[in-house]
């Protein structure tokens, strides 16, 4: 039988190491872990889980780190991991057959990416209920799957490419080896750190796709990652729509990459034009729940509530389960005449997602538009006491009492406001003229 060797690097992977390493006891045969400049005792935690642990300086480039680490191996057969990552159980028992196929060289294995919410994707899949196959997985109510090259033959021509998003995957396929799917999943969970831990490692994930696609400029994967990391992190759909563009004149055929350009193209509400790309990454194949979901976005903005509601559901009959879906189709079926059920639809979203905050925006964008306005202020108001509450929020919800005459529970409002936001200069202001206009209002604020 084989042997089989876990190859990691890792950084102040203090609270996550034994975890991973207690997954894969009894799996593996030897651990190799280069450790890239550690300030905690990541190293003293691998050792006590039998690693060899050894330096490995960072130059700012994934691959080059990790092939570092493939060279300290000796086992016949590699399985990559991350230390924010489990082996799942099952994996125990398929593994030793998938390393006795003599004419497979590696597997592309699924990972479950864990996040909070359903409202969630990687890149064009959308978010699933988390069944729980693992306890240390049950906080998080749903995953996304991605497939990666995990396991593969330690040989000279297989090795890391790529300083961000790197796999061996294109070495295995380029020596004119066997690339096969894995029967076995690895549990992830980078994907719900804290937001401040996100931001810090999508910034750098983003200078190393800069990077990569600067060096290698005709790497159309490359400029797909960068896309997708200027859109969803960053929120610069004009920067990800020239890597999607690009993308597209490297492979024409590319429906995710149309999808994703018309994705752009409908936040930078150029609808038309981004419509002209979703509707020819349906063309191509790409007809999933992201194509559908932009072009009710696009429909919508456009006034065409009829296609804009064909289009959320055919979003969720395609595997758009999040809370966000059910509530455009509420909102649309509201402005079609459809009113209760849209509102039973939209505060139903609520009801299942109570902590993210579209949803009550949703809902009270349609209550304004149906001229309910105690609807919307409940509303408004209810988004201030569930999420974390803004300076805007509550500028918003003490507008729409205002426009109900509740003078009284507009100074409340204002005055919550200032407390929880006292540099904010449109709350004083708001104060200031409510002063002027209803001087019988007090409040306890300090000007």
């Amino acid at each position: 039988m084989p042997r089989l060797g876990l190859s990691m690097i890792v950084r102040d992977a203090e609270a996550d190491l034994a975890r991973c390493l207690e997954s894969v006891r009894d799996v593996v045969d030897e651990i190799v872990i280069g450790d890239t400049g550690s300030k905690d005792a990541t190293a003293k935690v691998a050792r006590q889980h039998g690693a060899r642990v050894i330096s490995v300086p960072w130059e700012n480039d994934f691959a080059k780190a990790r092939n570092r680490v493939l060279e300290e191996n000796t086992a016949g057969w590699i399985l990559s991991m991350d230390a924010d990552e489990m082996l799942d159980e099952e994996a125990r028992h398929t593994i030793p057959d998938l390393m006795a196929v003599d004419f497979v060289a590696g597997y592309k294995v699924t990972i479950w990416n864990y996040v909070p919410t359903l409202n969630n994707r990687l890149w064009d899949s959308p978010a699933k209920p988390n069944p729980v196959r693992l306890e240390a997985a049950r906080p998080y109510p749903a995953f996304v799957e991605h497939q990666n090259v995990r396991l593969f033959r330690r040989d000279p021509d297989i090795f890391f490419e790529g300083q961000v998003h790197e796999t061996t995957g294109h070495r295995i396929l380029a020596s004119g080896r066997r690339l096969e799917e894995a029967n076995f999943v690895i549990h992830h969970f980078g994907l719900a750190l804290d937001a401040d831990t996100r931001i810090r490692k999508s910034k750098l994930y983003r200078e190393l796709g800069r990077q990569k696609v600067r060096e290698r400029p005709n790497d159309a994967q490359a400029h797909f990652e960068l896309g997708i990391e200027e859109l969803d992190t960053f929120r610069d759909p004009a920067a990800a729509l020239a890597c999607f563009e690009r993308v597209i004149q490297l492979t024409p055929k590319s429906h995710r990459a149309w999808a994703f350009a018309g994705v752009a193209l409908v936040r930078l509400e150029r609808f038309e034009e981004g419509l002209k790309r979703l509707k020819r990454a349906e063309e191509l194949g790409g007809r999933n729940a992201v194509v559908f979901e932009a072009q009710g976005d696009a429909w919508y903005r456009l006034g065409n509530m009829k296609a804009a509601w064909r289009s959320f559901l055919l979003a969720q009959k395609h595997g758009a389960t999040s809370a966000v879906v059910e509530s455009k189709i509420g909102v649309c079926e509201v402005r079609l005449g459809q009113t209760e059920l849209g509102v039973q639809r939209m505060q139903a979203a609520i009801q299942r997602e109570p902590g993210f905050g579209e949803l009550y925006d949703i809902l009270t964008m349609a209550a304004v538009w149906m001229g309910n306005r105690a609807l919307a202020a409940e509303t408004a108001e209810r988004r201030l006491a569930a999420v974390s509450p803004t300076a805007e929020g509550f500028l918003r919800a003490a507008s729409i009492r205002a426009q109900l005459g509740e003078w009284h529970r507009v100074a409340d409002l204002l005055q919550m406001g200032c407390e929880r936001f006292p540099d904010a200069p449109k709350l004083r202001i708001a104060w200031s003229e409510l002063q002027q206009r209803q001087p019988q209002v007090h409040s306890s604020v300090v000007s």
